[in-house]
């Protein structure tokens, strides 16, 4: 894990984060679904179950309020196209399960916003035939909380702008065949 500097500024998925106060450390971002830049098994994609694969995650910081998640498919034909958005996880979680149910509000007040298909939840690799797609699982350690979780993406990153204590980054690939 690498220390950070107080006042770092760090561009993540096209914005632009600075960070205030003490010196943190970059979130560890692990599944056992599959290896660090590996294929995605096909149970957690449009072709198989489409269920969401366990994640894990070390280094948030005690200051924390909530963590907050996004998935992203940056090789996607129409441009970046998001697969999953939680947000309002609460700092003492250290993952989540695997297949997390597809409703807005969980029932530890995490809460999932609209993806690219426009449905609420995960929504699992589904690239057209042909080359393989990176997909990257961010997650993020902000230093709030919402009121109201930001019910899709471009609000939940307008919303963390300026409370991103930390961010952990797992990426995986996946090619229909």
């Amino acid at each position: 894990m690498a220390s950070i500097t107080p006042g770092w500024d760090r561009t993540v998925s096209g914005i632009r984060f600075r960070q205030r106060g003490d010196t943190t450390m970059d979130i560890v971002l692990t599944t056992n679904a599959f290896r660090p830049d590996g294929e995605i098994p096909v149970a957690y994609t449009c072709d198989g179950a489409n269920r969401s694969p366990a994640l894990s995650w070390a280094g948030i910081p005690e200051k924390s309020r909530s963590i907050a998640l996004i998935m992203e498919d940056p090789d996607a034909p129409s441009g970046t196209f998001t697969h999953w958005l939680i947000a309002n996880i609460p700092p003492d979680r250290s993952g989540l399960p695997e297949g997390v149910p597809a409703q807005h509000a969980l029932p530890d007040g995490s809460m999932q916003g609209m993806n690219s298909f426009r449905r609420v939840g995960y929504g699992g690799p589904c690239p057209p035939p042909g080359k393989p797609h990176r997909y990257f699982f961010r997650v993020y350690a902000l230093g709030t909380k919402f009121g109201s979780a930001p019910d899709d993406r471009s609000r939940l990153e307008r919303a963390m702008q300026g409370h991103v204590l930390a961010t952990g980054t797992l990426m995986g690939t996946y090619r229909r065949r």
